[in-house]
């Protein structure tokens, strides 16, 4: 009799789930090779490790005996970690939302022995309530009809089928113009709520890459309308539950309309993008508030979720940080009154006004710490806070902890090297440069096999799965951000090997666009092309910036050309539909405006490292540098071809496509010439 076949994995996710009663297979070919040979449909269920409600079914159903043996009986069960296997995640989740329903986790789809999905949902109660049926109703019903109305599903699995081509296939072949970015932007801000910022309504998440398009727009027109939503939601995420003020680090999303009662886990992709988006944003604002979260957000990465030793071996960060601990969500973050003036005594009050603590709480009867009431920054209040805040600290660190995922994802640590090297430059930390070219190396190293490729998860020292092309695009993206930063053509050419790997193996010379996942990658049922972004950049959006930057910085014709077929698959005259990729648009804009800054000279000199730290903390995010040492020649097709030294001093060239300024020697010239706010 089949058994649960999950004790062998590396994922934590799934390793959860190895106690339970249910027979669960890892997704695989015995699984497929099981539901044929038993003609059982395939009970598909997938999750992460941090998820909340992930944990509340696992509890409440698959550690139900009876329950169990009516999956085991009927269904050939599958667990799935969506940040091991997103290729998977991404078909199924697709079909789900083709069948009319909501996507998120825990995902619970069927399918047929093929593969197939023919119906599914997300969390299902034991028993019927919050509007939704019993899981163990489900699994009757499901069952019931696999086995005698074999037309029906047959005929759900054509129509998703179908639906899922054509939801899957480009949309692009409208024009598009600067008039039109500016409409898209118009109808993007309309979207912000206009009283606690983040787009209106709950729950609410972040959204990054929204909110640095939302930035681009005001950069490129100045209007202050952009630049307000922005602002606006970025202070009352700081200033909320969402961000925890005794830690650091930024919740995955708020389930209020107010930022203040998060889903406590905390993700490394969340972290990784805003601290980028605060790093530019502070550039104009020079807000001491994000200056503060983005060291205090470093602080935490660095203390919390590094993966590996202080050694030669170096590190990469862990996935995520769970909601729950001692089986409570958010336990370990909560606060009562008591607990806090037992703690702080005497200053106890004047904590509790900053950070609204109460008697009754302000969550289920516990306080979550936030600074919605006190938002406005302080000097002086801050000095006196830092304290007391160290002395909550020492004492939360005294609690059990909530668990972390120790999987190490190549696409989310392309992501934390970004913002690593970002926050790096805008606020003239180098130490964060060198622990984002740290990991950026380990990645590099651990996590590519002996094909040459990467692969997406390395975990209890094990490198496993295909990789996607959100690894290839975040990765390579970090590399050019390590080529600005330092220097180094190295991280170039790094780039460029994996930009190659994925015309190699995800892209559509056909349709146009990178599938999810790579040819070769089997048992898949189909093959999505990521273009619409989410909690995470899509894959498509992001090869399309790496494609524009390459092009920039090494002047070869053919990135360029491949970034404006890219482009032009996905992109469409409808602002509605063009919403949903904010990255690709910023990518579009880059393509058409893009500015190249040349420095010449000596990295080791004095001279060329302050025109450098002008070219790096320009707030114009579409503008590329790139150094060229004394001895070293750019290649023909570059626009700064042959431009260099004047008269033994570092120069700055700054490039508008095929033109080129008049070499600037002097840095405030330099930072004039580009618009730095001094």
């Amino acid at each position: 009799m089949s058994q649960n076949r999950l004790g062998q994995e590396t994922s934590p996710y799934l390793l959860q789930h190895k106690d339970n009663p249910v027979h669960w297979y890892p997704w695989g070919e015995d699984a497929l090779a099981a539901a044929r040979s038993e003609n059982k449909p395939i009970l598909l269920s997938v999750g992460y490790a941090a998820c909340h409600w992930c944990h509340v079914m696992a509890h409440e159903s698959f550690e139900d005996p009876a329950i169990a043996d009516e999956m085991n009986a009927r269904f050939i069960n599958v667990k799935v970690d969506r940040e091991e296997r997103p290729d998977i995640d991404n078909i199924y989740q697709t079909a789900l939302q083709l069948l009319g329903e909501h996507g998120g986790w825990p995902l619970t789809m069927f399918l047929t022995p093929d593969g197939d999905p023919f119906w599914g949902g997300t969390y299902f109660p034991p028993t019927p309530r919050y509007g939704r049926p019993g899981f163990d109703q489900v699994l009757k019903s499901i069952a019931h009809t696999y086995a005698n109305a074999p037309d029906q599903v047959q005929g759900n699995v054509g129509a998703i089928r179908d639906a899922m081509t054509n939801a899957l296939a480009p949309r692009g072949g409208g024009g598009m113009s600067l008039e039109t970015l500016d409409q898209i932007a118009a109808a993007a801000v309309r979207m912000v709520d206009p009283y606690t910022g983040g787009t209106q309504g709950a729950p609410k998440f972040p959204q990054p890459m929204f909110f640095r398009f939302l930035w681009m727009a005001h950069l490129r027109s100045t209007s202050a309308i952009f630049a307000d939503a922005v602002t606006l939601s970025l202070d009352n995420m700081c200033q909320g539950g969402i961000y925890d003020h005794l830690g650091g680090g930024f919740a995955r999303y708020s389930t209020d309309d107010r930022w203040l009662a998060p889903h406590f886990e905390k993700m490394l992709y969340d972290n990784a993008l805003l601290l980028e988006l605060m790093s530019d944003v502070w550039l104009k604002t020079k807000s001491p508030l994000y200056a503060k979260r983005a060291s205090e957000t470093v602080d935490w990465l660095l203390r919390e979720m590094k993966n590996g030793k202080d050694d030669a071996d170096g590190f990469a960060f862990a996935g995520a940080l769970d909601a729950d601990s001692e089986g409570e969500e958010g336990k370990f973050y909560v606060w009562s009154a008591d607990e806090v003036t037992d703690v702080l005594s005497d200053d106890a009050d004047a904590f509790a006004a900053v950070y609204d603590v109460t008697p009754g709480g302000n969550w289920e009867g516990k306080t979550i710490l936030n600074r919605l009431r006190a938002m406005a920054w302080d000097d002086d209040q801050e000095a006196a806070m830092a304290p007391l805040r160290a002395k909550l600290m020492a004492r939360r660190d005294g609690r059990i902890r909530p668990g972390r995922d120790d999987k190490i994802l190549a696409d989310w640590n392309g992501l934390a090297v970004a913002g690593l090297v970002r926050a790096g430059v805008v606020f003239n930390k180098p130490a964060w440069i060198e622990i984002a070219r740290g990991v950026f190396d380990w990645v590099r190293t651990h996590m590519t096999g002996e094909d040459g490729r990467l692969r997406h998860s390395f975990c209890a020292g094990q490198l496993q799965h295909p990789a996607v092309i959100d690894d290839y695009a975040n990765m390579a993206r970090a590399a050019l951000f390590l080529a600005e930063a330092t220097g180094d053509s190295g991280y170039i050419a790094a780039a460029e090997d994996w930009a190659a790997i994925a015309d190699t193996h995800y892209y559509d010379p056909d349709g146009g666009g990178y599938f999810m996942a790579a040819g070769d990658t089997p048992g898949l049922v189909a093959r999505p092309k990521p273009i619409f972004d989410n909690a995470q950049p899509a894959g498509n959006g992001t090869m399309a910036e790496v494609l524009v930057r390459l092009a920039l910085m090494t002047g070869k014709p053919e990135y360029r050309e491949r970034a404006e077929h890219l482009i032009g698959t996905f992109m469409t005259e409808e602002a509605a539909h063009n919403l949903h990729h904010p990255t690709l648009l910023i990518a579009w804009e880059m393509l058409l405006h893009g500015t190249q800054i040349v420095i010449a000279g000596d990295p080791e000199d004095a001279a060329t490292k302050a025109l450098a730290r002008v070219a790096l903390t320009s707030p114009n995010r579409l503008s590329v540098v790139t150094s060229v040492a004394p001895d070293q020649v750019l290649p023909a097709d570059h626009a700064a071809a042959g431009k260099g030294m004047v008269d033994g001093k570092p120069a700055a060239y700054v490039c508008v496509g095929p033109t080129c300024s008049l070499p600037v020697t002097d840095p405030a010239a330099l930072a004039d010439a580009l618009g730095n706010e001094q």
